[in-house]
């Protein structure tokens, strides 16, 4: 969809035509695309799509969103978003905030609900979909602009940089060749004193060198997937000497923070198997995870934990093993986990078990 599709979308003639085909009743009726051009049809068509597939990721206020794939694809939950609005109102304190890149979700739209929003994209169509956008979200104090990153005179107490990009086929990156590049990034954040970047959650090893020397490097996951990696700066910007390394749960709202463990222990399978969140296998935090279940990496099983205790934690699943075979279980066994192990491959069978409610402090 160009801007000119786009400006026709927003017409009369595209609003009727959007209403009819978001209409199950009326969406198949061929008169509804008769006599109109064909750019508008699809346009509208891929906005009737992309609605419906955006509903789990801004629920109320998906059927009254513009869409595009990328838009859909990069953006996170609302609930993310939401939660990084409650941080940073909780910790910055700011009125102004600087917003750069408008393209990847909602992320400046819930921060003008409670700051003056200035966002910038070199994207006229980014532009014109945010502020389209703005009155479906109340986002009073957002003010969309059309203007390089580079060239933008930043005037806020804060600044935003959305880098989340699309994986390349092989998931590494080069974040020096995005626009702005994440160098630029770092070097604007630390100028204004405050801010944070956001950054997709999969990026290869040393794509970003030393976590940008940012105060704080969190993964943040959404219903047991992965939404994305934010580096926060502050106060002051300074690089810091560590980056403290964090993964925060949604909608549980749990975090769980880099305590300088060492590597934890290897052992063969214990009585339970623990099946850690995405984030925190990000995050590098297993060591933690492991000293609060009190177990150990699994022999041969990756990322996976073992214990002979049954702890609670709102980190990993836990499932209770019953039963070793060097062979594959029988097609029923409820999980499987295969584990290189030293004497050879194995395999276990496990099943989920509820984890023991925490203990009063």
């Amino acid at each position: 969809m160009d801007l000119q599709v786009f400006r026709a979308l927003l017409s009369d003639e595209g609003q009727s035509l959007l209403a009819a085909l978001g209409d199950a009743e009326r969406a198949g009726d061929p008169a509804l695309r008769h006599g109109r051009p064909a750019a508008l049809v699809a346009a509208a068509e891929e906005q009737v799509r992309l609605r419906e597939q955006a509903a789990a990721k801004f629920g109320e206020f998906a059927p009254r969103l513009y869409l595009t794939p990328d838009l859909v694809e990069l953006s996170s939950h609302l609930a993310v978003a939401d939660y990084k609005l409650d941080r940073v109102l909780a910790e910055f304190g700011v009125v102004l905030i600087d917003a750069i890149g408008l393209g990847n979700g909602l992320d400046a739209h819930l921060l003008s609900w409670s700051h003056h929003t200035t966002a910038v994209d070199p994207d006229p169509l980014a532009v014109e979909i945010a502020g389209a956008n703005a009155p479906v979200v109340d986002a009073a104090m957002l003010f969309p602009q059309r203007q390089d990153a580079a060239s933008f005179d930043s005037q806020g107490e804060a600044v935003f940089v959305d880098l989340m990009r699309r994986p390349g086929p092989d998931g590494a990156h080069d974040p020096e060749s995005w626009s702005p590049p994440l160098s630029w990034a770092l070097e604007r954040v630390r100028t204004t004193g405050l801010g944070w970047i956001r950054l997709a959650p999969g990026l290869a090893p040393g794509a970003v060198p030393d976590l940008g020397r940012a105060a704080e490097a969190e993964w943040i996951s959404y219903d047991g997937e992965v939404q994305e990696l934010v580096l926060w700066f502050g106060p002051h910007g300074e690089p810091a000497p560590v980056t403290v390394r964090r993964a925060t749960l949604l909608p549980v709202g749990a975090s769980l923070t880099a305590r300088g463990l060492p590597e934890p222990p290897v052992r063969p399978p214990g009585r339970y198997v623990y099946v850690p969140d995405p984030a925190v296998v990000r995050a590098g935090l297993l060591a933690e995870l492991a000293q609060d279940v009190g177990g150990a990496l699994l022999d041969g099983g990756g990322a996976l934990l073992t214990s002979d205790e049954l702890r609670h934690t709102a980190f990993a699943t836990a499932y209770e093993v019953i039963g070793v075979a060097t062979h594959a279980p029988e097609p029923q066994a409820p999980v499987e986990f295969a584990v290189g192990a030293a004497d050879g491959p194995l395999t276990l069978s496990a099943v989920p078990v509820p984890l023991p409610e925490p203990r009063s402090p």
